[in-house]
């Protein structure tokens, strides 16, 4: 509660501006930053919401019938991603369809950097939001590497944010998302294949009651986010080639 652990800033709701919401798997936009997703789109801003990896790894037990193939997997999840956007009155998605589960190599990492860097120059955010470079899932971690490269290299000038999925961060501001917090449920529950695995609900959003303790008396959910920050020296290196 002093300089060596400053509060974070508590939000109403987002800034305003355009805001590009980057996304590892299906669903984790909604756990991570679906809320301030809804209240940018409900204050009138643009929100684009781009799923990076394809998903295919989201039915290791089979529940969805041995019929399925990972296709037919990776189709029903972005069904299920469009189905939980409508909740939260966000329609703008696009699947990237990249196979998760691994560390890219050199050539794939600069690739995915240069392709978040060519659409942040053409579709011009005010606000990136990406994964925090902390979290423990490797997907998430590498895409909040290419996030940070990415957006250096478009010379972007607006604010990165990393957002919180299973791994908390330490935060620096925090968005009240009560008001869309039903909302958020509903769009989680709208990912079936996922829900079937457990409760993300219960353990997913959990974090968001945890962060109204930041907030006004009467705020009961929050998202937290802290600045993406600055590529490594060795992940810049990928791209620079040196």
């Amino acid at each position: 509660m002093n300089s060596r652990a400053p509060l974070p800033e508590a939000l109403a709701g987002p800034r305003r501006g355009r805001a590009l919401v980057l996304v590892p798997h299906p669903d984790d936009d909604v756990i991570g930053c679906g809320g301030t997703a809804s209240l940018h789109a409900l204050q009138g801003d643009p929100v684009r919401i781009v799923v990076v990896y394809d998903g295919a790894a989201g039915d290791p037990d089979g529940k969805f019938g041995a019929e399925l193939d990972g296709q037919s997997l990776v189709e029903r999840r972005q069904s299920e991603a469009r189905a939980g956007g409508v909740c939260l009155g966000l329609s703008d998605y696009e699947f990237w369809g990249y196979p998760e589960g691994h560390e890219p190599d050199d050539a794939m990492f600069r690739a995915g950097a240069e392709r978040i860097a060519a659409l942040v120059r053409e579709w011009k955010p005010d606000f990136v939001y990406a994964p925090w470079i902390g979290e423990q899932h490797l997907d998430h971690h590498i895409l909040a590497r290419i996030a940070r490269v990415g957006v250096r290299l478009a010379g972007f000038e607006g604010r990165a944010f990393g957002y919180e999925v299973w791994t908390p961060l330490i935060a620096t501001e925090i968005v009240d998302v009560t008001k869309v917090y039903a909302m958020k449920v509903q769009a989680l529950k709208k990912h079936e294949s996922q829900v079937s695995y457990g409760d993300p609900t219960h353990y997913g959003l959990g974090l968001n009651a945890h962060r109204s303790i930041y907030l006004p008396e009467g705020a009961h959910f929050g998202e937290g986010f802290a600045p993406l920050g600055e590529p490594s020296d060795e992940d810049w290196a990928k791209v620079r080639g040196s």
